[in-house]
């Protein structure tokens, strides 16, 4: 292993760190009861403690017995000195105690006593909630994504998202299509419905995976697919993060946090039935080890034996994700964090013909649950597993240090047919017979990536006379080791409309398409400040890459070694109005090493660059948890990587997007929440080698959508514990013919897809208000798709694939 991976930051590091500790800090003390805004993080009770009474310029007395082994909830937003002091202390079993002459002291609450504590002055804001925790309801209010410190969303100076647990509950997501599909910016299951993976396109670009700060590994058809219902939310980072996450699409990002372990004593049980012989189990569980509350567990799984949409290709999965933590001390803890999914299924977005689908054959109509297939001879298994921790220490009251590791490992054997294709003597539209006669392609593939990655951060929260920081430092290490091979061959014949199992495929000539086997290696070194001036907030962030990247490309018979380097940077400014307003500006580049190499002459992709401007504006009305955000963006991308339906990569010269989102998300009262969103976005592939591909749209990018969904809860009356969910969503039309596809102007419309419209709906009802007896269990019926509306999700000039028919889920839930 490089020395850097063992040693958690550089000398050099650790002396600039100190040099900027040592700054004075010149704020003058206010009286204990001014409203401040906090920013403390959740950490060891006493540290927690101390710093609220440093800022605050309050003497508090903490006898280090009482508070070992305790942590604080976080304090973010505007309150008092009490206040602050008495949210830190909230679920600690301790409360503040006032003294003599304005001092203050922590004392053991009485079994029996009943407390009329004095009245606390605190904002709508300071909700009870860190950004790798749970939100209430609809509204998450603190995120680290694009800046891996606890900020708030209402002041980031960025365009994000967040799938809360709740949300997630409400609507039975089943992968994290579903948990996005409404959410701005972001086209989710792009190819329809396919059982192998999510794929989903931000900003016109396809996102990186985040899981608890560290990039999840992707090959061409090695996907995370995560289980969502590990999931503690679902952060959607629009726009470059490079200056932060390293080697990202300038689309944006998903930045996931898992469930973690919790004290509190917690378990719930799952049960589901539905559509297409849909079954599956789910369970969670946590709390203490130990009496002490030392060491806290957590494990989740969920076990699936379905079927799917299309006739004989079956969903199943095993996965089960343990973790445990350790509070080593009250400053120090670690978290173990696992998981392993095992998946057995098909391809259910089939890769159809244009005839039968999109262009009419005297045969008729392809079926959209006809398998084109052959069951007898296409399989697709998964493997997948991780292993990981993330160790948290305080330092002091300033500093506090956080390394995440993890290790992963998958491995993908399938093997899949494709309808129609590259098989035609004159066109595409001769891939089908009269007689519904149709040319099919084999393909095998086998993959496997595994990857360590490991990311160093030091964290400083100091002032410099009226400014306060937000200071982080890092160093991160990346390894990445990816083995591909597709092969490509002519399979036998079928019918679109009856078709034909059980051929042999035996005497299928392959060829080798992708071939390879590549190294990858990656460094990064990060600085990132985040300042506050009065209501002025300003980000300022840098970073330096180094990447290696060694590819033997067996199919071409070459070999290729390349260097690479890039600085990435970002900088915004906002202004925090009293009223809830936060406009905001900001600038951001990204790089992005690029797999597989030229087509040929196995020479390595050189890393695609990109840069967005954006002007936004959030508004929370004070008092609500609503939070209202709209934006703007000019985004450029250089040495984008094409695949054309033929399986030629190559490199795009320039593509730009430009438009603007519009988002309210949150809970307009205790029984209403709601999310809705509004997307403009114009793509142009501005600088190509063909004249035919300038300024074509980028595949899978409608200039317009638009989604609302809205779930209201009965508390009292004759409905008490009652629910219902309504949402719709509407994608506009697209244009998704890959670069190099095609020959003539005329052939564009192939790859032309229709707008359309679907609506999703939900009920449920908490049995705990029919019966005392039944107090933990609710049952629900979810609906995706409702009026079961047929509609091609893309047709990309060679190919056509479906969306999501109607799909209906039954659920029992128990909780204890």
């Amino acid at each position: 292993m490089p020395m850097f991976s063992r040693t958690p930051f550089r000398p050099s590091m650790l002396v600039a760190a100190m040099a900027l500790a040592s700054l004075p800090a010149l704020c003058l003390a206010q009286s204990a009861d001014a409203v401040r805004s906090y920013r403390v993080p959740a950490a060891p009770l006493a540290n927690a403690l101390n710093q609220i009474a440093s800022q605050a310029g309050v003497v508090l007395s903490i006898d280090p017995g009482l508070t070992a082994g305790k942590r604080a909830q976080p304090v973010q937003g505007e309150f008092d000195t009490v206040g602050a002091l008495r949210q830190a202390l909230a679920g600690s079993g301790l409360m503040l105690v006032p003294g003599a002459a304005g001092t203050y002291s922590v004392q053991p609450v009485p079994d029996n006593a009943a407390l009329a504590l004095p009245e606390t002055t605190v904002s709508a804001s300071s909700a009870v909630e860190s950004a790798w925790g749970p939100a209430t309801g609809y509204l998450a209010t603190r995120t680290a994504a694009g800046s891996k410190t606890d900020t708030s969303i209402a002041e980031a100076p960025r365009s994000i998202s967040v799938a809360t647990r709740q949300q997630m509950q409400d609507r039975k997501v089943q992968n994290l299509d579903d948990a996005v599909r409404y959410m701005p910016g972001v086209i989710a299951s792009s190819y329809g419905s396919d059982s192998r993976a999510e794929w989903m396109k931000i900003r016109g670009f396809e996102p990186i995976q985040m899981l608890d700060g560290l990039p999840l590994p992707k090959g061409t058809y090695v996907m995370p697919k995560l289980e969502t219902w590990n999931l503690e939310r679902v952060a959607l980072l629009r726009g470059p993060a490079s200056s932060v996450y390293g080697q990202t699409p300038p689309g944006g990002l998903l930045d996931m946090v898992s469930r973690r372990p919790e004290a509190l004593d917690s378990h719930q049980v799952q049960l589901q039935i539905g559509t297409f012989q849909h079954k599956q189990i789910s369970f969670d569980s946590t709390g203490r080890v130990d009496e002490d509350g030392r060491f806290l567990y957590r494990v989740g799984g969920v076990l699936r034996d379905s079927g799917t949409a299309i006739e004989h290709i079956d969903d199943q999965r095993f996965n089960i994700a343990p973790s445990l933590t350790w509070n080593i001390a009250d400053d120090t803890r670690l978290t173990l964090l696992s998981q392993f999914n095992r998946d057995d299924t098909g391809t259910t977005s089939q890769f159809l013909p244009l005839q039968g689908t999109k262009l009419a054959t005297p045969a008729g109509k392809v079926d959209y649950h006809k398998n084109l297939g052959d069951p007898d001879w296409e399989f697709y298994d998964k493997t997948y597993y991780a292993l990981g921790y993330a160790f948290e220490h305080r330092i002091d009251d300033v500093w506090q240090f956080r390394q995440n590791l993890r290790y992963t490992k998958s491995d993908l054997e399938f093997q899949s047919i494709t309808a129609g294709g590259m098989y035609w003597p004159n066109g595409p539209d001769e891939a089908v017979a009269a007689d519904g006669t149709v040319r099919r392609g084999a393909n095998v593939v086998n993959e496997d990536v595994s990857q360590f990655a490991l990311d160093n951060n030091l964290q400083a929260d100091f002032d410099t006379g009226v400014l306060k920081h937000t200071l982080l430092l890092g160093l991160d290490y990346q390894r990445v080791n990816t083995n591909y091979q597709w092969l490509f061959g002519e399979a036998p014949t079928s019918n679109i409309i009856t078709p034909i199992y059980g051929q042999d495929f035996s005497g299928v000539a392959y060829s080798a398409f992708q071939d390879y086997n590549q190294k990858r290696r990656s460094t990064g070194l990060y600085i990132q400040d985040q300042l506050a001036l009065d209501n002025w907030r300003l980000a300022l962030g840098g970073r330096w890459d180094k990447v290696r990247t060694n590819s033997r490309f067996y199919n071409w018979n070459a070999s290729d070694n390349r260097r690479d380097s890039a600085f990435s940077g970002n900088a915004a400014l906002s202004y925090v109005f009293d009223a809830g307003f936060t406009p905001y500006i900001s600038y951001a580049e990204s790089f992005q090493s690029e797999a597989g190499g030229t087509f040929l002459t196995g020479k390595t992709y050189r890393p695609s660059t990109g840069k967005q401007y954006e002007l936004g504006i959030k508004y929370q009305p004070p008092g609500s948890d609503m939070l209202f955000t709209a934006a703007a963006y000019d985004l450029t991308r250089q040495d984008i990587i094409s695949t054309s339906t033929a399986g030629i990569t190559a490199p795009v010269g320039e593509v730009r997007v430009r438009g603007f989102e519009l988002e309210a998300v949150g809970n307009i009262s205790d029984n209403l929440k709601l999310t809705a969103a509004y997307t403009y976005a114009n793509s142009k592939m501005t600088k190509v080698g063909d004249p035919l591909d300038k300024n074509r749209p980028l595949p899978l990018t409608p200039e317009n959508q638009a989604s609302i969904w809205a779930d209201y809860t009965w508390n009292d009356g004759a409905l008490m514990g009652a629910g219902i969910g309504f949402g719709a969503r509407y994608i506009g039309e697209t244009n998704n013919i890959a670069v190099g596809s095609v020959t003539s102007a005329g052939d564009k419309s192939y790859g032309h897809t229709r707008s359309y419209t679907v609506y999703d709906a939900a009920v449920r009802y908490d049995l705990g208000k029919f019966s005392n007896a039944l107090q933990g269990a609710s049952v629900a019926l979810n609906a995706k798709n409702l009026f079961d509306k047929e509609y091609l999700a893309t047709c990309d000039g060679f190919y056509c694939y479906y969306g999501d028919p109607r799909s209906v889920i039954a659920s029992l839930d128990y909780q204890w």
